[in-house]
């Protein structure tokens, strides 16, 4: 890793001092990091002056960025290390690179390449999704295959799951995304800077102030903006509120799947709760419009605090109450528990992020290892079960939404207020670089910019939590009984939309 540049999270970085390493040099960094623990950041593609290129942003407990000129084609490094796997594949798709030797080369959102480059999956893109996508089958004579959505029953969103069976037993799950591409990152790159917050607010709806906020933090970095302290915590809490509003829901759809419906309701008009205090916060139920660039746009005054205050006294015991009621019921247990496993080998591979990968015994949150806003004076949350089992996932979500309350609390103690905000003309810094990283609820975002010589915007890459985390959720129905394929989705419940981009 010495060739790689140490970076900081939300650091403004010349273009010019990152290495621009040959390309077997650049391969051999980025798997020496990978032995040594390391997981990826951002690795992706993007063309300056005609000329394709690759930048990776690795992290141990550090944060390191290297680039070079990417040939057409290149040994694969997934080969070597499972965590370059849906990487390699998405920068085939988007650049028409290919990553030769690759174990499982195929689409991942099922669009033509941005340069028009032969089209590494021999697609035609004539034909409805999923088009040439050569699916993994199992063979034998008591073998079968069930295939279900991208229609679902329900108001859920489209993706296509294929089962290899034996009676009820899972040999393999193969999850086909691509429905819901929107195109987002090509967007970011070219409409005017006061429509980008819009879109990154929408990049997955239930994710609007980890993904508003990577964002934000990103351009202030490159347009030299400062952040008052009241804005931080504003920031801060509505994070939290976010994080708590969605672990209560699944929580209580988790408890609905195994036919315990007491604690889903419960927990639906509480979820409901949290969703209002984020209105009390900011404007609007989901966040929507809450943080820019520069601060935000809602001041919390005493009034405001009062009312998060009362409130939170008034739920946190109504939480515990639902929650012991989930995991305290037999019906309940006996059916999380040792259900969807995912070992911490298998966790540590594929670089499981969030509450999955800590369900799974992996240590990684990005409010403690990459602080941004008021975490790096708020204290850690540790977590008691982590079996990677429906159980593990479901207890990690109960310590975080108790963990998130008392975060709440101290930093409703703050004097700090935000300061008004003035929405601003800004200009990005030239042939500059920066990576955002936040620990949204579902685990770790991240937003990348790199801009021109003329301070516009070159690429702009978004990572959401779900690009790690399907995988899991594939390996997770392993040896499973396909009946308890909802109980293992809800308990990871990843974003659709925030994979397809």
């Amino acid at each position: 890793m010495d060739k790689l540049l140490h970076i900081q999270n939300n650091e403004k970085v010349n273009r010019a001092d990152i290495p621009n390493l040959p390309f077997d040099t650049f391969r051999r960094q980025l798997l020496e990091c990978a032995a040594a623990g390391g997981k990826v950041v951002q690795f992706f593609a993007y063309e300056d002056q005609g000329v394709s290129k690759l930048l990776a942003v690795m992290r141990t407990d550090k944060l390191y960025v290297g680039g070079c000129d990417a040939p057409d084609s290149f040994a694969s490094l997934t080969v070597e290390s499972e965590i370059f796997h849906m990487f390699e594949r998405e920068i085939g798709e988007q650049y028409g690179l290919k990553a030769e030797g690759h174990p499982w080369l195929k689409m991942v959102r099922y669009h033509a390449n941005y340069n028009g480059k032969k089209d590494v999956f021999d697609n035609n893109y004539k034909q409805e999704i999923p088009g040439n996508y050569p699916y993994f089958t199992v063979e034998g004579e008591t073998v079968h295959e069930v295939a279900v959505g991208p229609v679902h029953a329900g108001i859920i969103e489209p993706g296509h799951f294929r089962f290899q069976c034996c009676g009820e037993r899972v040999f393999h799950l193969e999850i086909q995304l691509g429905y819901q591409h929107r195109g987002v990152e090509k967007l970011l790159q070219s409409v005017p800077m006061k429509r980008m917050p819009i879109i990154a607010e929408t990049i997955a709806g239930d994710t609007t102030i980890g993904h508003g906020l990577c964002q934000a933090q990103a351009i202030e970095a490159l347009a030299g903006l400062q952040v008052d302290e009241g804005a931080k915590i504003v920031r801060t809490i509505a994070l939290e509120l976010e994080r708590i509003a969605n672990h209560i829901g699944d929580l209580g759809a988790l408890s609905l799947d195994v036919a315990f419906n007491p604690p889903a309701a419960y927990f639906g008009r509480i979820r409901g709760e949290y969703l209002n205090l984020t209105q009390i916060l900011g404007g609007n139920r989901f966040g929507r419009g809450l943080v820019r660039a520069g601060g935000v746009t809602h001041v919390m005054g005493d009034e405001q605090k009062k009312l998060l205050r009362d409130k939170l006294v008034e739920l946190t015991p109504e939480v515990e109450h639902v929650n012991h009621l989930i995991f305290s019921a037999p019906s309940v247990t006996g059916r999380f528990d040792n259900t969807g496993k995912v070992s911490r080998e298998n966790a540590e591979k594929i670089g499981l992020v969030g509450y999955a990968g800590r369900a799974s015994g992996l240590n990684y949150d990005a409010r403690v290892s990459f602080p941004t806003e008021c975490y790096g004076e708020l204290p850690a949350n540790s977590n008691s079960r982590t079996d990677g089992d429906v159980c593990s996932r479901g207890l990690v979500r109960r310590e975080e939404i108790m963990h998130s309350t008392r975060l709440i609390n101290t930093l409703l103690d703050k004097k700090e207020e935000a300061k008004p905000y003035t929405p601003q003309e800004i200009q990005l810094a030239p042939q500059s670089f920066v990576v955002s990283i936040n620990e949204a609820w579902r685990g770790e975002i991240s937003h990348c910019i790199l801009t021109d010589d003329k301070g516009g915007i070159l690429r702009y890459k978004v990572k959401d939590p779900s690009f790690h985390n399907w995988t899991g959720l594939a390996l997770s129905l392993r040896d499973e009984g396909i009946s308890d394929f909802p109980l293992c989705n809800k308990s990871f419940n990843l974003s659709y939309c925030g994979f397809d981009l």
